[in-house]
């Protein structure tokens, strides 16, 4: 197959890529470098440097290609409620001109991969039947690239397949953004020898997804007959973990026993987010093989290898008033 990947140099679609380039597919990809790198580009990539939220000249990219998985995002939930424009550009409108241009292309399937943030306030675990109640402009824009999808798609004859992934975690992910990625942020402060920084009271609950529990399950996406029109959750129903504890957990691993620093809530943060992953076993067979113990020290001592790094505030807030949370206003991280 020829598989194109947007955010192909980011943690997500840079693992992705990997994994069918070793089965032996061509993979071709953009990305515009905001998020990810050039070092997590597979040398055998076809890459474009792309900016999806331009139409013009994307479909020309994706010629030939059997599958698009949509993978880049400007993944910034909390910050969204700050940062709206930014957000709704590149995550509704990069989207739907993602899936314009792989129709224009004609691709066969579309994999698009979502957010936990569209089931919002429902009660957990969350169930993909549910009806989306998404908090913060990110999951609304999320949830209405998915609803352009199915209507696209129905429309003109492709496959859609929409992935959940919850919380996912590992080597490669960007880990000093002071805006996303709770596990990463944690390890790269306190291998600083600083403590973690935890909003509210520390018990919101995640399921944290290794990288590589998740690759498998995406992969298979791409040609599975059975997840055609399906919405899909990714991650471990096994074990909620509370962000207290993982704190705790990424103590042990550092060796950096510093007490967390607690902040006030950050505005419609959603308390429980944890998923159900019946569907995903039942469709495509998934099983968590690496527990959050196990993958949290892949992490860290990726971080060590890769070296800590301090914070990069890469882009400005566009709201800026007494609800913006300090961490971000005085820039704390």
């Amino acid at each position: 197959m020829r598989i194109f990947i947007t955010g192909i140099a980011g943690f997500l679609g840079s693992h992705i890529a990997d994994h069918f380039i070793s089965a032996g597919h061509t993979v071709v990809g953009c990305d515009n470098l905001f998020g990810g790198t050039l070092d997590n580009i597979n040398p055998q990539v076809e890459f474009h440097y792309h900016d999806i939220t331009q139409l013009s000249g994307f479909s020309e990219l994706m010629a030939d290609c059997d599958v698009v998985y949509h993978c880049a995002a400007a993944a910034y939930e909390g910050v969204s409620l700050f940062a709206p424009s930014f957000i709704c550009e590149n995550i509704f409108a990069g989207s739907v001109n993602t899936f314009t241009a792989a129709i224009q292309a004609g691709a066969k399937r579309i994999v698009y991969c979502s957010s936990m943030a569209r089931y919002g306030t429902n009660e957990t675990p969350f169930h993909e039947s549910y009806e989306p109640r998404p908090q913060d402009p990110y999951g609304i824009s999320k949830e209405a690239a998915e609803r352009v999808l199915i209507n696209l798609c129905e429309t003109h004859g492709v496959d859609w397949v929409i992935a959940v992934p919850h919380s996912i975690y590992g080597p490669r992910q960007k880990y000093n953004d002071p805006y996303r990625n709770v596990a990463s942020i944690m390890a790269n402060l306190m291998l600083q020898g600083r403590p973690p920084i935890i909003y509210g009271d520390g018990e919101q609950r995640r399921c944290f997804s290794y990288i590589s529990d998740c690759v498998g399950i995406l992969s298979a996406m791409a040609t599975s007959p059975l997840v055609v029109g399906e919405i899909i959750n990714i991650g471990p129903d096994e074990e909620f973990i509370s962000v207290n504890e993982l704190a705790s957990k990424l103590a042990n691993v550092t060796g950096c026993n510093l007490e967390p620093v607690y902040m006030p809530d950050r505005p419609r943060e959603v308390k429980l987010a944890t998923c159900s992953a019946d569907k995903a076993r039942k469709l495509l067979g998934y099983e968590t093989k690496v527990f959050i113990d196990d993958g949290l020290k892949e992490l860290v001592n990726w971080i060590k290898i890769s070296g800590p790094n301090p914070f990069g505030y890469h882009f400005d807030v566009e709201i800026k008033n007494h609800l913006l949370p300090q961490t971000w206003r005085d820039r704390l991280f």
